[in-house]
């Protein structure tokens, strides 16, 4: 039995699955998220949000995409056979804010990874998206690169520390895109999940 199957003092072990969604310019093929499914040990979902499927390029709006992440954790909860408390739910940019916003609305999760946030558009730092952040009471892991247009990582160091649950943040060297960061990225998240 590996230190993330055993049982802590609840009766409850680690993560059961993973839930990844893309960032709002890609599909669920994105290569970041291909680099966890086949990086990590816990079963892996990618998955795609509506408008994507319908093959529309502008990203559906909050009520509309929050929706599809309580279903697609649903979802992977049942296959994987557990609890969505079980359940770490995350993706890049678009992909995690919209999976944090379904936390703070009140989805169990096993916790956040966020990749590359978007703390706010590229160079308007006063349109903040945090609103929803002091809402948050899992743990949450931030992996952003050093020179991301969407949030510095003083920026998401500061902003983030409204969040309930605990915090984890790694920079990677990097902009928005984190190219050529994917082993990194998978480095990160799979230290992080093993501390669930």
């Amino acid at each position: 039995m590996s230190p993330s199957d055993a049982p802590d003092e609840q009766g409850t072990t680690g993560p059961g699955a993973l839930l990844l969604f893309p960032g709002a310019g890609a599909g669920r093929d994105h290569r970041t998220l291909v680099a966890l499914e086949k990086g990590l040990d816990l079963p892996v979902t990618r998955a795609d949000f509506p408008y994507r499927r319908e093959g529309r390029k502008a990203p559906d709006r909050a009520p509309r995409a929050i929706a599809c992440v309580r279903e697609e954790a649903a979802l992977v909860a049942d296959k994987a056979g557990v609890a969505t408390d079980r359940v770490v739910l995350g993706g890049r940019s678009f992909g995690g804010r919209m999976c944090s916003m379904a936390v703070a609305e009140g989805l169990p999760a096993a916790g956040l990874v966020l990749i590359s946030y978007p703390l706010h558009p590229p160079g308007r730092p006063d349109k903040l998206r945090v609103e929803h952040l002091p809402a948050i009471d899992v743990p949450c892991l931030f992996v952003s690169g050093d020179r991301d247009a969407f949030g510095t990582p003083e920026e998401l160091s500061e902003h983030a520390a409204v969040i309930e649950g605990p915090v984890a943040h790694v920079t990677v060297s990097g902009t928005h895109e984190l190219r050529s960061n994917d082993a990194e990225v998978v480095e990160a998240v799979r230290t992080w999940l093993a501390t669930l």
